[in-house]
């Protein structure tokens, strides 16, 4: 259960960021990855996807839609192209996408005014800036929330997982960025000794917190998919096997530290895509 959302999820949920072709999501739908998660970048093989599953089981079927808009008025009119596009008449989810303060009452307003149209059913917000969750989470309009935990990144256990803890009617939980990018998975960064992580073990590690309901994987191919699915079948860490990555994870935090990763580059685009007030 994704939290206050009531909405129920697989443990992974795909994004469409690179490009999994359409036979492949089935495939992944059809081993229990019911959460799909419309993106900022929407590949055609993605939104076919969600279109054929929908339209045999629409009912078991989790689609999120997100927007980088900081427009009232744009935010609508992006759900709106979405929808025409997967030839749906709601979205489950809406993202509202990179929001590192509270987002204004007229965001906050549209969103809403969405949900009340049926267009949307419940509401998410992503945020890179962890000290901003405490007031969205206290916040009963947010039924979940995404927020990136990693073995490399664990800030999200002492500034955002107690919160969640510590509330009555806690938000949905969905992790991002397992991996670090991929960072976490390159030998020459893990300490001499160690074995190196797989993506599977990157997923088992979100996974095992008890605050998180679901990670999110944003497999390329099948292979890669074939390794998210992995982290289900193994099942959650024990105690060792969590040291064994807190190690491995801050190597790599140290190695990368002061170093330009790809979610500031992101940043930048979506900073790019606010000034111009762009759907997303």
């Amino acid at each position: 259960m994704l939290g206050r959302s009531g909405v129920e999820v697989g443990r992974i949920g795909l994004g469409s960021s690179y490009g999994m072709g359409q036979v492949d999501i089935e495939r992944g739908f059809e081993r229990g990855i019911n959460f799909l998660y419309w993106g900022a970048l929407r590949h055609p093989g993605f939104g076919k996807a969600i279109r054929e599953i929908a339209r045999r089981h629409r009912d078991e079927l989790v689609v999120a839609i997100q927007s980088y808009s900081r427009s009232s008025l744009a935010i609508g009119r992006s759900v709106e192209l979405a929808l025409r596009r997967l030839h749906i008449e709601y979205a489950d989810i809406l993202v509202l996408g990179w929001w590192n303060r509270t987002p204004s009452d007229r965001i906050l307003d549209a969103a809403l005014t969405l949900r009340e149209a049926g267009k949307i059913r419940h509401l998410m917000i992503s945020c890179h800036h962890r000290p901003a969750f405490a007031s969205i989470i206290a916040d009963p309009c947010y039924d979940a929330i995404m927020v990136r935990y990693n073995a490399a990144c664990r800030g999200a256990e002492q500034e955002v997982f107690p919160r969640i803890a510590e509330s009555d009617a806690p938000p949905g939980v969905a992790a991002f960025t397992a991996t670090r990018w991929g960072t976490l998975l390159a030998p020459h960064l893990v300490p001499q000794g160690e074995p190196t992580p797989r993506a599977s073990d990157c997923y088992r590690f979100a996974l095992t917190h008890p605050q998180v309901h679901m990670c999110i994987s944003r497999p390329k191919n099948r292979a890669e998919l074939d390794e998210t699915l992995a982290a289900l079948e193994r099942g959650p860490m024990d105690q060792d096997e969590l040291a064994w990555m807190h190690r491995v994870g801050e190597t790599v935090y140290r190695a990368w530290s002061g170093r330009t990763m790809p979610w500031q580059v992101a940043r930048r685009l979506a900073r790019a895509l606010r000034r111009r007030q762009l759907p997303s």
